[in-house]
């Protein structure tokens, strides 16, 4: 039986003085395969802790549905931690934030009339399955129980959204009501605002804050005097979005920062020690002053390892930090892995996705449109059909997010949330207009109050007629076997198509996909979905490739562009292009 608690500024582990020296990994923003990499390279830069969110849409992709295997087994990942010394900091939600598709929420929630992060008996109904099952593989691994998780937190950054304090305290009792004896904790911006609305008396308030670590101690202190002093968020970087700018931040102002926790024995987690990636559909969004802003598919988040888990200068300067103070961190042993530029690939079959929408659709009928969560998916993609018997301009009303607009089989135009919501000039042919719309989830909001929104149109119209009658077919891309692909054309389609190719692999090693010739879509490599791409707005040009979804010999590589390819030019290099 082991114990973990705090007295005074103080954290004592079976009564000894411990200093929380974490860095942040979410495991299922990194395969498996290089789960011990990641969490090795942690260790030997001196930390002594990793912290992981647990996302609840990842866990409980569908209602009653539960996965904790594979790339998603939350217990395997702390038993690593342990066989390496390790300590573990476990955030579970239900809310993680994290730029992460809803931050966490499942789609599914909003198919029930229910409010979200408050004190809501049907919410709380929804949510207890999900924690009893994370529960069930925390509690033999806490510290209580003679395992390696010393800390919980309870609920995230909840003074940012709510003041619900009836929400947070019920969550606390079930936590304690489930769990043996475990250290919980709540973290918010330390503003006095968030504070208050975020925190409960008798749990222990962290802050998240990426700069002026004494200035922001002292807002904790006076809000919570008889405490430690922890950053459960020192943003060391920051993350992308879709059309703007690839963050970076120097090394001398991140150590700068670092050296204050480490010389003054402050808790910190370095948010994040790697990023990783948001593989398949799962990046989130912010709406910032009505902007929409999609989270790109890197997560590299300028961190201390890259998203391809290499060391960067700052790695080693905090490395030299702690050696100086601790006098004791570990040799470096782990290896950085190898990059591999396999070179152009081979395309030789398409499948156009208007002739394929049987195999890979699921179709229902009604008379306004249906949002993709009424459709029973919360990712991919949905089509809309339907018709005018005039021509005109044409409004898609509450877009979310992205729409490719088709008009008697011709692309007519794109739509964007927060941009533009019509197109001008239909015409009609043989006295109707039939229209084809195909809208793309590009992420659920993560933060702030209108977090959680549904994906698809609410109506359609040509100028104030709205048009009823709908083919919703939802495309959640995850069957992408089911294609027929033929040969490929002689011109390429300039609607939304599948291009199938081939490349070879001599030595299995990471690599890097450059998608040149191609316009927005995602990429799968093995039936792996690698993320989005857009080629146009940037900033990231090249998709991450973890050697542990390559094979030696012969790959294959299925590109979907929704908006027209302008050339097959897809090609492997070794370096990434952020």
């Amino acid at each position: 039986m082991g114990k973990f608690v705090y007295q005074g500024k103080n954290f004592y582990l079976n009564g000894k003085k411990f200093v929380i020296r974490s860095g942040a990994i979410h495991y299922f923003r990194i395969l498996k395969c290089d789960w011990r990499d990641r969490l090795l390279k942690l260790k030997e830069c001196g930390l002594n802790c990793v912290e992981t969110y647990v996302a609840w849409n990842m866990h409980e992709p569908y209602e009653g549905q539960f996965v904790f295997d594979g790339n998603l087994d939350l217990g395997e990942y702390i038993d690593l931690a342990d066989s390496l010394g390790l300590k573990v900091i476990v955030r579970p939600g239900p809310y993680i934030c994290a730029e992460w598709e809803a931050g966490g929420l499942p789609f599914w929630l909003l198919n029930y009339p229910l409010h979200i992060r408050c004190d809501d008996e049907l919410f709380f109904d929804k949510l207890k399955p999900y924690l009893l099952k994370v529960f069930e593989i925390i509690n033999p691994r806490l510290v209580a129980n003679g395992g390696n998780v010393i800390m919980m937190q309870v609920e995230n950054e909840y003074g940012n959204y709510g003041n619900d304090k009836n929400y947070l305290l019920k969550l606390k009792e079930f936590y304690e009501s489930s769990l043996d004896d475990c250290l919980l904790f709540t973290s918010d911006s330390p503003e006095e605002f968030c504070m208050k609305s975020g925190t409960l008396p008798d749990v222990l308030a962290c802050a998240n804050f990426g700069s002026e670590v004494e200035g922001n101690f002292k807002k904790l202190e006076k809000f919570r005097a008889d405490q430690p002093l922890v950053c459960a968020e020192f943003w060391c970087g920051w993350f992308d979005f879709w059309g703007g700018e690839h963050h970076r931040r120097s090394v001398e102002s991140k150590i700068r920062e670092l050296e204050a926790f480490i010389q003054n024995d402050y808790g910190f987690n370095i948010y994040m020690f790697c990023g990783g990636s948001n593989f398949g559909f799962m990046n989130g969004a912010n709406l910032v002053e009505n902007r929409y802003q999609p989270t790109v598919t890197s997560y590299d988040y300028d961190a201390l390892l890259t998203e391809a888990g290499d060391r960067t200068e700052a790695y080693y300067a905090l490395r030299e930090l702690i050696r100086k103070k601790t006098k004791d961190v570990p040799a470096l042993t782990a290896k950085e892995s190898v990059k591999k530029a396999y070179g152009k690939v081979r395309f030789s079959a398409s499948a156009e996705l208007f002739d394929n929408l049987d195999r890979i659709g699921t179709t229902k009928l009604s008379a306004v449109p249906l949002s993709m969560e009424e459709m029973g998916e919360g990712q991919g993609y949905i089509l809309y059909k339907t018709r005018s018997f005039s021509g005109g301009t044409l409004y898609l009303d509450e877009l979310k997010d992205r729409a490719n607009v088709f008009c008697n089989g011709k692309a007519v135009g794109i739509c964007e949330r927060g941009a533009t919501n019509s197109i001008e000039n239909l015409e009609t042919e043989n006295g109707r207009c039939e229209i084809a719309i195909l809208i793309e989830n590009m992420g659920r909001i993560n933060f702030g109050y209108k977090m959680f929104d549904r994906k698809g149109v609410e109506s359609v119209r040509i100028w104030a007629q709205t048009l009823f009658g709908y083919e919703n077919i939802i495309l959640p891309m995850n069957n992408l076997e089911c294609l027929k692909f033929l040969k490929l054309p002689e011109k390429l389609y300039h609607t939304p198509a599948f291009y199938k190719g081939q490349f070879i692999v001599d030595e299995v090693g990471d690599s890097f996909l450059k998608l040149e010739g191609f316009q927005k879509g995602f990429a799968v490599i093995n039936g792996f979905n690698l993320g989005r791409y857009f080629t146009a707005k940037g900033p990231q040009k090249t998709l991450y490739v973890p050697a542990g979804i390559l094979k030696k010999g012969e790959n294959e590589l299925v590109v979907f562009d929704s908006d027209g390819s302008i050339e097959l030019n897809a090609e492997f290099v070794d370096k990434p292009v952020l």
